[in-house]
């Protein structure tokens, strides 16, 4: 008898001891609901996003502007509260071309994910989201792009606010 087994002392179930009965077994499904919490930060960017903003953050000690905010500098680690209003064009800089979905659904046209470093915010400040309205042939990393937002009555505070970025030739 090793120690476990002598610790715990008691009898070992076997399949048999379910398919006959020998014990009690009770299943259920659950009913979890729960709400999500995006904190100070995003919860802000995300209402600016429904009310067509795009909101940065600027740090008071080193000037950095960061978006999608966060209370705490990246560069110098304050707190930042300072929101700012940035603009919705920016630049691509880095793309896929994807012909399968995020759930492994293939797809006849492809969806382009991008990393958008967004005007008016510090350098390499952004985030991933969709490239839409162009041939992927004529992508390329430096492309100016603009935010096409859904109608103001269809959002809802949400990232997909913008529906995607689309190749843009202005200022």
């Amino acid at each position: 008898m090793n120690m476990n087994e002598r610790e715990f002392r008691g009898t070992r179930l076997r399949a048999s001891d379910l398919t006959e009965g020998k014990v009690f077994l009770t299943s259920w499904t659950r009913e979890a609901e729960y709400a999500w919490d995006c904190g100070i930060a995003i919860s802000r960017f995300l209402e600016g996003l429904k009310q067509g903003v795009i909101l940065g953050v600027r740090c008071p000690r080193c000037q950095l502007i960061m978006t999608p905010p966060r209370v705490w500098c990246s560069q110098c680690f304050r707190p930042v509260n300072q929101y700012v209003p940035l603009r919705d064009t920016g630049v691509i800089k880095t793309f896929s071309i994807s012909y399968v979905r995020w759930d492994t659904k293939r797809l006849r046209k492809p969806e382009i994910p991008a990393v958008i470093e967004i005007d008016g915010a510090s350098p390499d400040m952004g985030f991933l989201h969709l490239i839409g309205g162009v041939n992927p042939k004529y992508l390329r990393i430096g492309m100016k792009v603009k935010a096409v937002w859904e109608p103001p009555e269809r959002r809802t505070g949400s990232i997909r606010d913008i529906r995607y970025f689309r190749p843009y030739g202005g200022k």
